[in-house]
């Protein structure tokens, strides 16, 4: 069984760079390793045990991102990183720069010494060692999912005969605008991402495509990694209503939607009748459950009895899509049942089932930081 944390040192990149050349193609967005600046391999995800002033260790996370020209943001976590153990308390903030050796954060009172591909350093502000926290290397329990055997597969990294406008790179990944060229209504929608590499970019321009469905409700694709949550970030329902929890992993990784979507229902007269519903899984992890929508979002189609079809919004950025599938429930035989990835649904049910909240994999117990697993929502 794959768990969402997998713990691996993160590769070193020490040839020389030249600036400018870099930076240009970093302002455009980076898709290949070979490509990024040195500032890439200090950015990322880590872990560990770190003496706190009641004189107990416990498991911290830290998200560290690039901003470009050498310049970091991070987020602090009490408990772990978000989906392994975060107890959702207050995030600390911190900032800093590159030096010789790799790079420090401060905040008051606290600094975290960064080093490529090796662990974090946290001392206080006389200098003690407080702790180390290791680089983590995660993964989603459903990337790489097969397709069931009543699924229709949109994109498999050859065959886009399902979908319209669609172009595909050399080593068979899917790009931004295509959509599919049926319409449809409730449904599982399985699909893998990858946002570029940006870090001279903020906000709606970092690594920005979403995934329209019926072209009317927006689940939003965006570099969002070690951000505060907003309305408009990775797996809002755009300008609707924010994740429950960032799940975002940092550019350039792979990340998985496992999406279940009921269609609103309306009468002979075109009136609305019932709302639709969502449950949306950021890399394995719920995080908008069963959520009730008002309307369209954004930009979408109007609301309306007529299906539409599945878009994946070309916003100029270079996202990249891979293993996508649906189950359409609308066309299984009727009173037939199928499970989707957290939970059972039958073809005549009004919704999916909602997933539960996952355990807390990470725990602390006295002086001792112990590791558990995360496990998959069933």
């Amino acid at each position: 069984m794959r768990f969402v944390l997998a713990c691996a040192a993160a590769v070193c990149l020490t040839s020389p760079f030249q600036s400018s050349s870099i930076a240009q193609d970093l302002k455009k967005g980076v898709t290949n390793l070979a490509h990024v600046d040195a500032d890439y391999h200090l950015q990322g995800e880590y872990a560990g045990c770190v003496l706190f002033a009641d004189g107990y260790q416990r498991t911290v996370g830290l998200q560290v991102v690039a901003l470009g020209d050498g310049k970091f943001d991070a987020l602090w976590y009490q408990g772990g990183l978000p989906g392994n153990g975060y107890d959702g308390s207050t995030r600390r903030k911190l900032s800093g720069t590159r030096t010789d050796s790799g790079a420090e954060l401060t905040a008051d009172g606290l600094a975290i010494e960064l080093r490529s591909g090796s662990q974090a350093l946290v001392k206080n502000s006389s200098g003690g060692l407080l702790g180390s926290l290791q680089p983590q290397q995660r993964y989603s329990l459903t990337e790489g999912t097969p397709p069931p055997s009543n699924a229709i597969v949109l994109f498999d990294g050859k065959n886009t005969d399902r979908l319209k406008n669609a172009k595909v790179t050399p080593d068979g990944l899917l790009e931004i605008g295509a959509e599919t060229k049926e319409p449809v209504q409730t449904f599982t929608l399985h699909a893998e991402f990858r946002t570029p590499y940006m870090p001279y970019a903020r906000g709606q321009a970092r690594g920005n495509s979403g995934f329209y469905l019926q072209k009317r409700y927006e689940v939003q694709v965006l570099d969002s990694f070690g951000l505060d949550l907003q309305f408009n970030d990775c797996a809002a329902l755009y300008r609707f209503k924010a994740p429950d929890l960032n799940m975002s992993f940092p550019p350039l990784r792979w990340q998985t939607y496992d999406i279940d979507f009921t269609a609103p229902k309306f009468d002979a007269a075109g009136k609305r009748i019932a709302k639709g519903r969502i449950t949306v899984r950021l890399n394995g992890v719920v995080v908008q459950n069963n959520v009730e929508l008002e309307n369209k979002t954004g930009g979408g189609s109007p609301e309306g009895p007529n299906p539409l079809p599945i878009l994946l919004q070309n916003h100029g950025n270079p996202v990249h899509f891979r293993n996508i599938w649906l189950i359409d429930y609308d066309a299984a035989p009727s009173g037939a049942t199928t499970c989707s990835p957290c939970g059972t649904v039958a073809a005549n049910c009004s919704s999916p089932q909602p997933c539960s909240a996952p355990a807390t994999p990470w725990s602390a117990s006295g002086t001792q930081c112990r590791p558990f697993r995360h496990r998959r929502c069933r």
